[in-house]
């Protein structure tokens, strides 16, 4: 089963700080020693990653398509050898519907873009590339991090929980329609886990006695990217996906090879 182990360059989006952070650290020092490339929108977070070897890139994908398509047109041209990306950027905000007035439409607006619809973006236009690697047997890699709020949704954080939702149907769907090309798709689905994500919400100090260490995270990440798995869901996430989510991959690519064969008659 191909695996992240067989990667030569990973690009990391969103690894200045937590899981994203982590993470890169963790494949640079795989046996296979692939090149890592690291990027996020604080420059001096990225100098102290560039002081360890690391490649990196300033960019907030928080932006117009025009933007994200000059973003990974950069990185291909640099890094033609890049065969792997990982979605690791996200915002997460707490928005209280019951008090429309204090709902801020331009934050909701920007975690959708940040959460599901720059990283879709920015697949179809790595796609190309890596279709193209592919087909000369170099297996390939796009890894998107869900959440466990995207099978079970957080009330106070709704269009966050609906953003991982989204991203995590969407991986099912990618996975399918690539299946057979050499491109694989490996979604991780993580459970609350110790990171900077919720420091803006003040409420770190709580979440902090119920998260899962940072370490103990990471190991089962990688260990479920270098088995291959196409799903990779941990701690409390991973009951939740045995008990809402097992098989429906299995469902989605039976109507999938119907709808094939009615458009193939």
């Amino acid at each position: 089963m191909p695996n992240i182990g067989d990667s030569k360059c990973i690009l990391v989006v969103g690894a200045t700080a937590g899981i994203g952070r982590a993470l890169a650290k963790s494949l640079k020092a795989l046996p296979s020693k692939p090149k890592v490339i690291v990027t996020g929108r604080r420059q001096e977070r990225l100098n102290e990653l560039a002081k360890e070897g690391f490649e990196t890139a300033m960019v907030n994908i928080d932006t117009d398509r025009a933007g994200l398509k000059q973003f990974v047109d950069s990185i291909v041209s640099k890094y033609p050898e890049v065969d792997a990306v990982i979605f690791s950027a996200g915002i997460q905000h707490e928005f209280d519907f019951t008090k429309p007035e204090t709902v801020d439409l331009d934050k909701l607006v920007s975690e959708l873009n940040t959460n599901y619809t720059a990283i879709v973006t920015m697949i179809t236009y790595f796609l190309p590339h890596f279709l193209k690697v592919a087909s000369k047997g170099q297996p390939c890699f796009i890894v998107p991090i869900t959440s466990g709020l995207g099978i079970v949704p957080g009330p106070w954080v709704p269009c966050y929980s609906a953003t991982k939702a989204a991203l995590h149907s969407y991986s099912i769907s990618l996975n399918e329609q690539l299946r057979g090309t050499g491109v694989h798709v490996m979604e991780i689905m993580p459970p609350l886990v110790e990171s900077e994500l919720h420091d803006h919400q003040g409420k770190t100090p709580v979440l902090s006695k119920v998260w899962m260490p940072l370490d103990e995270y990471t190991k089962h990440e990688v260990d479920g990217l270098l088995r291959g798995d196409t799903f990779i869901p941990i701690g409390q996430t991973a009951d939740n996906f045995e008990k809402f989510e097992k098989g429906k991959d299995e469902i989605a690519r039976g109507s999938f090879k119907f709808i094939q064969s009615l458009n193939s008659s």
